[in-house]
């Protein structure tokens, strides 16, 4: 649920009035359902919105509905309606109170400055659904309610009971000691221990949850930046990594740096081209990674890699080196 949709959608009945579950579809460009479970998110935030049944009936708001706000200035409120469009809100479940709070400064705002305000909606487009090339970002759905019982245990440091579907395993009950909540890449993880051990898991694999009464055991105060840094240590630590040397053309560097597992140095040649150290999963993950970036990329070592990206070179040259028979389409 996109927090910034639910403001658009606020917007709309503010400006135009009551308006129907399918010109309200038509306007966002979501289905009719999707408007339907919005207006339950929104009154679940505290937002007074109501049905009118019949033929000319709809969705509106109560008349003079206000939030207040105050000691906000434009500048500030606009950047806080940018930051209330990134994503991270969605993965801990916080999409319709995130809703509501960027309502409340658009509310903040002086009158002469609130369409400006509300225009930012169409002006400024914050993590779209799909990049240029049509691919569309992952996101991963986690229950609102099952999320919400994860969110409650962390805050009040109470032991949580979860149901937890490993990969490739039967999904099972365990208990936990949560230790707090992190966002990456739209992806939603839970930092805790386990008879003391360190645990992480992804909320879109908790199929449910329960806030136990017990305390958690834990300590009173938490870098959660640097613990996530240690855990991702000792992730990529793990399993038969590959550490790779090679040359590789600047304009790629991206395209490599979101596949690899880590980085353990860069610098840049005489001929501008970067030599990178990197770790990747295993050895299927290496070869896989080099071979898309064809001839931007150039593996210097392990020799076993070199020489199986190679062999795959020369069979791709025999297979169109000849024409085929096959007569043009």
């Amino acid at each position: 649920m996109r927090a910034d949709r639910l403001v658009s959608l606020v917007l709309l009945l503010r400006r135009r009035g009551r308006l129907s579950a399918a010109t309200l579809a038509r306007e966002l460009e979501v289905s009719t359902r999707t408007v339907l479970r919005d207006m339950e998110a929104l009154s679940a935030a505290g937002v007074p919105v109501y049905a009118v049944r019949g033929r000319h009936g709809g969705f509106a708001l109560l008349p003079g509905f206000r939030t207040e706000l105050t000691g906000l200035n434009h500048d500030e409120a606009l950047a806080l309606l940018v930051a209330g469009s990134r994503r991270g809100a969605q993965a801990f479940g916080l999409g319709s109170a995130l809703a509501s709070a960027v309502l409340k400064v658009v509310d903040a705002l002086p009158e002469g400055q609130r369409d400006t305000a509300a225009g930012v909606a169409e002006r400024l487009l914050i993590d779209p659904e799909t990049d240029l090339l049509s691919r569309r970002v992952a996101t991963e759905e986690v229950p609102d309610a099952v999320v919400a019982e994860v969110r409650r245990a962390v805050f009040a440091g109470h032991k949580l009971r979860i149901r937890y579907a490993a990969a490739d395993r039967a999904p099972q009950w365990r208990t936990v000691d949560p230790i707090g909540l992190v966002t990456v890449r739209e992806q939603g993880y839970l930092l805790a221990t386990r008879s003391g051990a360190d645990r992480t898991y992804r909320l879109s694999r908790i199929t449910a949850a329960e806030e136990l009464d017990a305390p958690a055991q834990r300590p009173d105060r938490v870098d959660l930046d640097r613990a996530w840094r240690e855990r991702g240590t000792r992730f990529r630590a793990d399993g038969d990594q590959v550490t790779v040397r090679l040359l590789l053309a600047p304009a790629r560097r991206e395209d490599l740096l979101g596949t690899v597992l880590a980085v353990h140095s860069e610098e840049t040649d005489a001929d501008g081209r970067l030599r990178l150290e990197v770790a990747f999963q295993d050895a299927r993950h290496a070869e896989w990674a080099l071979w898309q970036l064809a001839t931007d990329a150039e593996a210097l070592t392990p020799r076993w890699l070199r020489d199986s990206l190679h062999t795959r070179a020369t069979m791709l040259a025999a297979r169109y080196g000849a024409l085929s028979d096959t007569p043009n389409p």
